[in-house]
């Protein structure tokens, strides 16, 4: 995996369950993720002013890919009933 530095946030979602969901998702279709949190808010269950925060971050390179694979499973998920 690259430099923290070196990722793009492709997504911010309230809760590290949620953010573990779409981790395993991209990882699925081979393409490496992390997550970035304050350790706070996991530690103390806090999912206010933005400590409940994930962010999901993939290289610039697996960008493109990885918003697609997002907007595909979103897509599908309006469609169920």
């Amino acid at each position: 995996m690259e430099n923290e530095n070196d990722l793009k946030e492709l997504i911010v979602v309230e809760g590290l369950m949620e953010a573990e969901i779409i981790k395993s998702k991209l990882e699925s279709f081979e393409i490496p993720c992390m997550l970035k949190f304050e350790s706070a808010g996991r530690l103390m269950g806090i999912t206010m002013d933005g400590l409940g925060e994930v962010q999901v971050m993939v290289s610039p390179e697996n960008y493109d890919k990885a918003l697609e694979i997002m907007n595909s499973a979103s897509d599908s998920d309006e469609e169920t009933p």
